[in-house]
Order: C-alpha cells, then sequence, then structure tokens
C-alpha cells in the first residue's frame, strides 16, 4: 500500500470516528423504547432488502472465490435466506433484551451520609475489527444501539 492510500484511509477513519463521537452524545439520551423501534424496523428493512443483499453477496462471494481465498473463508462470507433471516431474528431478541442504560448495579451510603449508586452508562464509541462475517455488522450495530453507543 502506498503512503498515499495509507493517508486517505487514515483521513476517513479519522472522520469517521469524529463523526461517531458526535453520534454518541445524541444516541446516549435515546430513550428504550426509541432504541426497540429502531432494531425492529432494522430487522423489517433486512427481510425487506433480502434480495439485494443476496444480489450483493453473490458479487463478494465470487470475487473472494476468484482471489482464491479459503473455502471456509467463503463460507463465514456466504448469506443465503436462512442466515439473512438469522440476522433478522437477531436484532428482534436484541430489540427485546432489557434496556441497561440507567440501571442501577448497587447502590449505598458513604459513612459520612453522601449516597452512591453505581449506574450503567453509554461507553461512547466502540470500534471493531473483523473480516468476512456479513452478519456481523448488523449484529454488533443492534448490541451498541441498545446500550446506548
Amino acid at each position: 500500500m502506498k503512503n498515499a492510500d495509507i493517508s486517505s484511509i487514515t483521513q476517513g477513519v479519522t472522520l469517521l470516528a469524529k463523526k461517531a463521537k458526535e453520534a454518541a452524545r445524541e444516541l446516549a439520551v435515546v430513550g428504550a423504547g426509541a432504541k426497540a423501534d429502531a432494531l425492529l424496523k432494522m430487522a423489517n428493512a433486512i427481510r425487506a432488502g433480502k434480495d439485494k443483499i443476496l444480489e450483493a453477496n453473490a458479487m463478494d462471494v465470487a470475487q473472494a472465490a476468484k482471489a482464491d481465498l479459503s473455502k471456509a473463508f467463503i463460507d463465514r462470507l456466504t448469506l443465503n435466506e436462512k442466515r439473512i433471516e438469522g440476522i433478522a431474528e437477531g436484532l428482534e431478541h436484541i430489540a427485546r433484551l432489557a434496556d441497561p442504560v440507567g440501571e442501577v448495579i448497587r447502590e449505598w451510603t458513604a459513612d459520612n451520609g453522601v449516597k452512591i449508586k453505581q449506574v450503567r452508562v453509554p461507553l461512547g464509541v466502540i470500534g471493531m475489527i473483523y473480516e468476512a462475517r456479513p452478519n456481523v455488522t448488523p449484529e454488533a450495530a443492534a448490541l451498541c444501539l441498545k446500550s446506548g453507543n
């Protein structure tokens, strides 16, 4: 990879990270109902876009085969109707989970009378690196959304 390519990638990732940080402030205060609704809409959109998803995935799989990548890699990359339905069901499952944001884990009163609470809060921005698993993107996004990240 050339230095110009690396610089361009670095600039792109930096810009995305800045935008994600701005969005994280807004997402941190989104209510449980709105997050669950968004996840259910994502599941419906995946089902509705199944044909386009399979078409795009077929091109990815063909490219991987042309590059002579391993059968295991290609299997992880390959989507079918059953796997797409599994993705949608996974999003629905996450939508039904209790919202962790704001949950009081424990609380106590210090010797000086100060009341202390340990409360779950969003971390902010989460970055992930993975390969050849198209199901990971919606699942990771769903978990981040549910936890306000």
